[in-house]
């Protein structure tokens, strides 16, 4: 249609071009297309005259003014799209100008389209130089952003990196990390999926392939790629394809079916109606252009009278396709003749369904703008009063200047451009559902706005159904999550989704899914058997509610009343014989030494405290010294005993019982001194050992100054050894009441006891330490008492007619 200002439009009306022969020997036949009608694309070509007829009906908008258009049909190939391009740029003019300046009378003010991404760039390689500008309605390549290379370049449709974005967050929302993704092999399909991977790859996605083809591939390759898909472990495919290269991969796919698939779609074929064919991709989902109502659209669609059909080619096919039937006497022999019932408001197909515009839309706003940018160049506002001079010749880069700068809303769509040429994003999260009848149809389920802040641009607000119609998430990984308690091995080779799960270290635990590290518990904590969380370390000591405690505590209480029984035995009789001659004075404080050793282990028993670490190393070498001070005295006596009976001797005056009392005091003294410089240095201390288990605290007496601790041992261990000494000397004195063989054995225990003590104490973890040294005590102290003072009490109450003095001085029997 002529017009003022002439407006081009290119469209992908069919799919195929037919492939022109050159043999160099005739002109080559015109390019043509072929194949069948995109119902989208022509309701969208349709859209554009809708829009031009509406502006040219505005009393506001380009007033006075005609608007014309040329539309051609690019069959979505590089060559008609060039081709097209010339014919755009020089316009249809025949007068050839030889003047200096070329005009431009026959150049359009700019163009809408083209559809498909490689199409646009081969044209803006043409109409670029021109300044024509180019406003695609569905050219979504990121590429196309590049002002250096495209500036004449606008769109009314987001650029593939916004989607690209938005469909890594979808798969990344669905907790989906191993995919499979299969892209058109052009422009469009490289870039956007491109742009996707990138934006996967920061997500944490894994792509198990990743597959390009092209409706012009031969069928061998479309079958490979079908049978990756068939052979593939990720249940999810992502698809960033135009439709009619999906068209061809789906048909091939339901030749032999496979395991179902999650299709994932990019806007190009996931809210193309005549996808839904394909039954076996129910639940797919992706994002498209939002809805929208153009008001009387369906109508200037729906106004095709006879004449206007059979005057246009493109109509005259698209009718004889719909109905199956022939207009005068072109059409096929096989088909009848249209009768003239023909309906096009009883069919179904894309071109007469308006309930879903979307990229229809973007076809509408893009002659806006366009119209808007011719408004601005040529109208001025006075009074209130538009003026518009359509005689006003203005070239394509006044146009391209205005187009930078509109900003304008129609129809509660509003239309603007930023700096790299490209509108607001937008989309509509859209869902294959299953209808009652089995059929299947678009679902809006949520939207993405790409301009909110971010983690805000996503949100669903209806359910989705999923592959083959089901309702739970489908699952899509390499490796099934690692439950806490565990770390993420990589596999050698494999993605980083592909992993192994190892249990955590003992000492560390993991408290999320799919951890990559484990981590040390605190100091006093450690980790449960499943390893995902740090409890407190039981805390551990020889306590008097354990078995071992009880037996301990009562042994130690038990050797206590023994030795008080013996006491009051000797008390009893202490008038007899045989204790009168086995110096009772120092037996009764050796008993009573011994009491306070069995007593002294019951300080040993219970939670560690400040006075208790004190208590238990001072009373036990205090109360150890007194016992073997003693028996030391005892053992003295005894040597002095028999030295008083040669004739001559004096002895006995010179260790009567105040120089007994007297070494008795003073052995003690000495340990009373070395444990008062041992507490006033270096006191032992209650501490947690948290290294002889890692799993459990030892609470224990640290000792402080360690050579305080081994004085108070070698002490006792020296006058142990001097008594056994001396005892050893006496233990054939011929004297019935010679006490040197039961001291000589009770020492003989002592020593052995302590000598095994010393490896057992330093060898024996944890509380076992004081069980350890509590048995040393009890032993050393049972070996005293049994050994010096059993056989006597035996005699006392079991063999009285041996406590006489008479046989105490038999010299021949014991």
């Amino acid at each position: 249609m002529d017009g003022d200002y002439i407006i081009g439009g290119v469209f992908s009306i069919h799919y195929n071009m037919h492939t022109v022969k050159h043999n160099y020997t005739t002109m080559p036949e015109p390019l043509r297309c072929t194949g069948s009608i995109d119902s989208r694309e022509l309701r969208s070509s349709r859209g554009m005259v809708f829009a031009i007829e509406e502006i040219n009906n505005s009393t506001e908008l380009l007033p006075g003014i005609k608007l014309g258009y040329q539309i051609y049909d690019s069959c979505a190939s590089v060559p008609v799209a060039v081709h097209v391009a010339f014919q755009l740029s020089s316009g249809l003019d025949p007068v050839f100008y030889t003047g200096d300046n070329c005009s431009q009378s026959g150049m359009v003010m700019a163009i809408v389209g083209e559809s498909g991404s490689t199409p646009s760039i081969s044209m803006l390689r043409i109409i670029g130089p021109f300044n024509i500008p180019q406003v695609s309605h569905f050219a979504t390549c990121a590429c196309l952003s590049d002002k250096q290379q495209y500036p004449s370049f606008f769109r009314t449709i987001p650029s593939d990196q916004f989607q690209a974005d938005a469909l890594a967050k979808l798969v990344k929302h669905f907790g989906w990390t191993w995919i499979g993704a299969v892209r058109s092999d052009s422009d469009y399909g490289n870039n956007g999926m491109a742009s996707f991977l990138d934006s996967a790859h920061k997500e944490g996605i894994c792509v198990e392939y990743s597959e390009s083809f092209y409706w012009t591939h031969p069928h061998s390759k479309i079958q490979r790629v079908a049978d990756v898909i068939r052979r593939s472990t990720a249940t999810v495919v992502v698809a960033f394809t135009s439709p009619g290269d999906m068209r061809i991969l789906l048909e091939e796919l339901s030749l032999e079916p496979s395991t179902p698939r999650q299709w994932i779609g990019s806007e190009a074929w996931v809210t193309d109606k005549d996808m839904l064919r394909f039954s076996f991709c129910a639940g797919a989902i992706g994002f498209g252009i939002e809805q929208s109502v153009i008001p009387g659209l369906r109508d200037f669609l729906l106004d095709l009278s006879p004449p206007k059909v059979a005057s246009s080619p493109v109509f005259t096919e698209f009718w004889e396709d719909t109905f199956n039937c022939r207009l005068g006497t072109s059409a096929a022999t096989d088909k009848s003749v249209c009768d003239g019932t023909e309906d096009i408001e009883t069919i179904q197909s894309p071109y007469t369904d308006t309930s879903q515009l979307r990229i229809t839309n973007m076809v509408y706003k893009a002659v806006y703008a366009i119209a808007h940018a011719i408004h601005n160049a040529v109208c001025q506002e006075t009074n209130s009063i538009t003026l518009c001079d359509k005689f006003a010749r203005i070239e394509s880069n006044e146009v391209l200047t205005q187009l930078k700068k509109v900003h304008f809303s129609q129809n509660g769509y509003n239309v603007s451009f930023d700096a790299k040429g490209d509108p607001v994003a937008t989309y509509e999260l859209v869902n294959w559902q299953k209808t009652e009848s089995g059929s299947l149809e678009l679902v809006t389920v949520g939207h993405y706005d790409a301009s909110l802040p971010v983690g805000q641009e996503f949100r669903i607000n209806r359910n989705l159904t999923w592959v083959e119609g089901g309702t739970q998430v489908p699952v899509s990984v390499c490796t099934d999550g690692c439950p806490p308690g565990t770390r993420k091995v990589l596999q050698k080779g494999k993605p980083i989704c592909c992993y192994d799960c190892i249990l955590c270290p003992e000492g560390e635990m993991s408290n999320a899914t799919d951890s990559p590290d484990c981590f040390p518990c605190p100091k006093e904590f450690w980790p449960n058997a499943e390893r995902d969380t740090c409890l407190p370390k039981p805390v551990e000591f020889l306590s008097f509610n354990e078995v071992l405690g009880i037996i301990l505590a009562v042994f130690s209480v038990g050797g206590a009343c023994l030795a008080i029984i013996t006491a009051a035995v000797f008390y009893r009789h202490r008038t007899s014989p045989i204790v009168r001659a086995n110096n009772s004075e120092l037996s009764f404080l050796l008993l009573f030494s011994l009491t306070l050793c069995f007593l002294c282990s019951l300080t040993f028993i219970g939670a560690p405290s400040e006075w208790s670490c004190m208590l238990r190393h001072t009373a036990f070498g205090i109360t150890f010294v007194l016992c073997m001070s003693c028996v030391l005295g005892k053992t003295i006596v005894v040597l002095m005993a028999f030295k008083a009976t040669l004739p001559g001797s004096n002895v006995m005056k010179w260790f009567g019982p105040p120089q007994q009392r007297m070494t008795v005091v003073s052995f003690t003294f000495i340990q009373v001194l070395i444990c008062t410089i041992w507490l006033v240095l270096s006191p032992p201390f209650p501490k947690k050992n948290l290294t002889t288990y890692k799993e459990r605290i030892i609470l224990e007496c640290a000792l402080g100054s360690a050579i305080g601790f081994w004085a108070v041992l070698g002490y006792i261990g020296l006058l142990a050894v001097f008594c056994f000494v001396l005892a050893v000397l006496a233990r054939k004195l011929p004297d019935n009441f010679n006490e040197a063989k039961l001291i000589t054995f009770s020492m003989l225990i002592f020593c052995a006891v302590w000598i095994t003590f010393i490896p057992a104490y330093i060898s024996s973890p944890g509380k076992f330490t004081v069980a350890v040294e509590i048995f040393a005590i009890l032993a050393s102290s049972f070996g005293l008492i049994l050994c010096i003072f059993a056989p006597k009490c035996f005699i006392i109450l079991f063999k009285p007619e041996k406590n006489t003095k008479k046989h105490l001085m038999n010299k021949n029997q014991f």
